[in-house]
């Protein structure tokens, strides 16, 4: 079974990024596949975006809306995405799978003010395209 496999038949992602000090910060976060990839959004200005600038290593495990994890931890290598065509596609991917719900977040951007700053896409890559199970 690869990777992406087990993210599959979910919604959400348990996003656990690393401070300086080592401290984890998880996050539950929405997210797509995209060629053997999983991608997320934030704010270019959010602390999981400064964290992913910083240091790249990161963790994902499928999740509920609550950030519980419903499998295990998988280690990433996390970087923002740069592409402007696939941030097309990925926004494509996006609406199919949370439709209004993602139309009304993007709606909501220019309101959410400095703190947040432009959206960006989350890339993250696995050493091991595979896993046992």
């Amino acid at each position: 079974m690869t990777t992406i496999n087990l993210f599959q038949k979910h919604n959400y992602i348990n996003l656990t990024t690393f401070r300086k000090s080592g401290a984890s910060v998880p996050t539950p976060v929405w997210f797509v596949t995209l060629n053997d990839k999983i991608f997320s959004f934030t704010g270019s200005m959010t602390g999981k975006a400064k964290r992913i600038r910083a240091n790249g290593q990161a963790q994902i495990a499928p999740s509920d809306p609550r950030g519980k994890p419903l499998e295990g931890f998988i280690p990433a290598r996390a970087q923002i995405m740069q592409d402007e065509t696939i941030g097309k596609q990925l926004n494509a991917l996006y609406l199919k799978k949370y439709g209004v719900l993602y139309r009304m977040l993007n709606w909501t951007t220019p309101f959410r003010g400095k703190s947040f700053g432009q959206p960006v896409f989350i890339e993250f890559t696995f050493e091991a395209q595979s896993v046992n199970g």
